[in-house]
């Protein structure tokens, strides 16, 4: 368990290769689903150039999840983005068309019946997400964490992701003019424990529901924190964001949402917070124009599958910010392909 001390200091070594094996796991199997199961190369390469709303509609798949595929493959160089529109790079012409003497699809086809496939083209017809890891018996990730094992279960692996991630972002907030922070769905209280720590002037409120509220109150007494952050229970999208906080932390959150949800949640903090007040969006964030980081567009692919978002793209959420009524929209990049975005009411 980590203490105030670690959470001041810096492994030696840089962790994010190992990150990005967990954060890509996915991204194979969707270019599988690509190849084998949509045909897409093949039907883009006799319909190029063709945009979202023209594949979606030929091809019978969701925006959201069809997006994610459209950008996992330019990041993978397999498509060419102009205008908005979408045509296959020489590499996918080459090797993914059905009518090209190298064309390796059948290598692909081999493995197509995994159950991570079937579930991802069940999501990309119908964009609803699947079960937690396609588990037979299984939840999807929004109910299985009602459950006591699988939120204990869920909230350690984002909780030690968070050791790292957590310092990284906070020396990256300016803090001094404000008091106390809201982490928003906070889970395991480690992103408010790292901010804490570097910046000792703030308190902090984590909001969560049960049962995770639970299991942040423990761990906020283990690590030696719960003299300066508290834990508020409620529902982010039903109950009222306490109003005493002026700094509102949506840590690796709002990519779980699809954008009518994100867009609420957005106006919900505008809503709590005093003039001046501080809105953080801490996430895995593609890049303006959608054609990568690779990472970023692989660990997109996971959370297409087994909740309602993706990782959005950094315009997409400062379009929402604005949107909702902050300003000064300021982004950066922090570590292990993660980055922030701040804005300000």
């Amino acid at each position: 368990m980590t203490n105030p001390l670690d959470l001041l200091q810096s492994p030696v070594t840089d962790p994010t290769s190992i990150y990005r094996y967990r954060d890509g796991l996915y991204a194979a199997d969707l270019l599988t689903v690509a190849i084998s199961h949509l045909g897409f190369f093949t039907w883009l390469n006799d319909n190029q150039p063709a945009d979202l709303p023209t594949i979606c509609r030929s091809l019978d798949l969701r925006e959201r999840p069809a997006d994610v595929m459209l950008t996992l493959l330019a990041a993978m160089d397999l498509l060419k983005i102009q205008h908005g529109a979408f045509s296959l790079s020489d590499l996918a012409r080459e090797h993914l068309v059905k009518s090209s003497p190298w064309n390796i699809g059948p290598y692909f086809d081999s493995t197509s019946e995994r159950p991570v496939c079937r579930d991802m083209l069940t999501v990309l017809r119908t964009g609803k997400p699947a079960n937690w890891a396609s588990l037979k018996d299984g939840k999807e990730w929004a109910k299985a964490m009602e459950t006591e094992a699988f939120a204990n279960q869920f909230t350690a692996a984002m909780d030690c992701r968070g050791v790292y991630l957590g310092p990284a972002l906070a020396t990256r907030l300016e803090c001094s003019k404000h008091h106390h922070l809201l982490d928003i769905a906070g889970g395991s209280c480690i992103y408010a424990c790292a901010i804490v720590a570097r910046h000792p002037h703030l308190r902090a409120t984590v909001l969560e529901k049960s049962p995770v509220d639970r299991i942040t109150q423990k761990l906020l007494a283990e690590r030696g924190f719960a003299d300066r952050i508290s834990v508020h229970l409620g529902d982010i999208f039903v109950d009222p964001f306490p109003r005493a906080c002026d700094i509102h932390l949506f840590s690796n959150v709002l990519h779980d949402w699809d954008t009518d949800r994100v867009e609420h949640l957005l106006r919900k903090s505008l809503a709590a917070l005093p003039p001046g007040g501080m809105v953080v969006i801490h996430d895995a964030h593609i890049n303006a124009d959608k054609t990568g980081p690779l990472p970023v567009a692989a660990y997109s692919a996971l959370l297409m599958t087994i909740t309602e978002g993706k990782c959005y793209s950094e315009k997409e959420i400062s379009d929402l910010l604005r949107r909702a009524g902050f300003s000064g929209v300021a982004f950066s990049c922090t570590t292990a392909d993660r980055s922030v975005l701040v804005a300000r009411k």
